[in-house]
């Protein structure tokens, strides 16, 4: 299973686990025959991939809300 890949900041790249997330959906939809073993290796991997991309909206959501605050107290 691989890592997921983070930046100097310590935090995954939302687009590039989308990608992955993206891959290993079109692993299962190209087999005619499922690699059992495989699979579940895959399906590991993309929760994972889940959980962090979940983690890192979360992180991506405050930081928004943080701005948004910043710029009514501006007003």
């Amino acid at each position: 299973m691989k890592k997921t890949e983070k930046n100097e900041n310590g935090q995954i790249n939302l687009n590039d686990t989308l990608k992955k997330l993206a891959s290993i959906v079109s692993w299962f939809e190209s087999q005619s025959e499922l690699d059992v073993e495989k699979g579940l290796e895959y399906v590991k991997e993309g929760a994972s991939l889940i959980k962090s991309s979940r983690e890192r909206l979360s992180e991506i959501e405050n930081e928004f809300q943080e701005i948004k605050k910043v710029i009514q107290k501006r007003d």
